[in-house]
């Protein structure tokens, strides 16, 4: 078994911990060492069954050996620093994907590292995403759908096919994008909003049909 760890001990990660630990039912592959946050108060709410907080940033860039890091934080754009933060050689990120994920063609799909795919997601034919993000359960991604990297799709989110994603986009749970959109980067679209339109980057969009909203 491979040693992995957790950055990030707050929900996500203790979710993943768990999912960690149906992937070894099925095939022995991780042993959990524990997990990583820069903030020591998320100890508290860790359980003996999954490890406890063995530091930060700067001990995990300390490791000697190798070591498989999964980063469970929600924040588009904090996933993005935390995978930059972590400069040590000895540390690599895994795909960690739930045992029940479908890809309907397995042979046309792609991803890069440090992606995590929970349960009952599902993606068609010819789709590709890129590195460190998170579908967070019953997510869809129809065909010929591209994604980039660090996004977090919440639960029942659903692409439409030939949809294009750029980089740290959050869309909230029952979120929806109309087929063949162009979304930039760092967009968040509110749960159950459905996106029909072309969003700007860096732009909140809500509501039925999803408008940009401005605090």
């Amino acid at each position: 078994m491979k040693d992995i760890a957790i950055f990030g001990a707050g929900g996500l990660g203790r979710e993943i911990a768990a999912m960690i630990d149906l992937i070894n039912q099925k095939e022995p592959v991780w042993n959990l060492v524990g997990f990583y946050d820069d903030d020591p108060a998320q100890a508290e709410k860790l359980s003996d069954k999954y490890g406890g907080l063995l530091g930060g940033t700067d001990e995990l860039n300390s490791v000697d050996s190798p070591l498989a890091v999964v980063i469970c934080v929600g924040n588009p754009r904090t996933r993005k620093l935390i995978s930059g933060n972590i400069t040590n050689p000895h540390i690599y990120f895994p795909n960690l994907v739930s045992p029940d994920f479908v890809a309907e063609d397995p042979e046309s799909f792609s991803m890069g590292r440090g992606n995590i795919i929970k349960s009952h997601c599902r993606v068609t034919v010819n789709v590709s995403i890129g590195d460190f993000n998170v579908l967070n359960g019953t997510v869809t991604l129809g065909h010929d759908a591209r994604m980039g990297d660090c996004n977090v799709l919440m639960p029942g989110v659903r692409i439409s096919g030939e949809t294009i994603i750029g980089d740290c986009n959050l869309f909230g749970s029952g979120s929806f994008v109309k087929q063949g959109l162009r979304v930039g980067n760092e967009v968040t679209l509110s749960p159950l909003s459905p996106l029909m339109t072309r969003p700007k980057d860096g732009c909140t969009y809500m509501g039925n049909p999803a408008k940009i909203f401005k605090f």
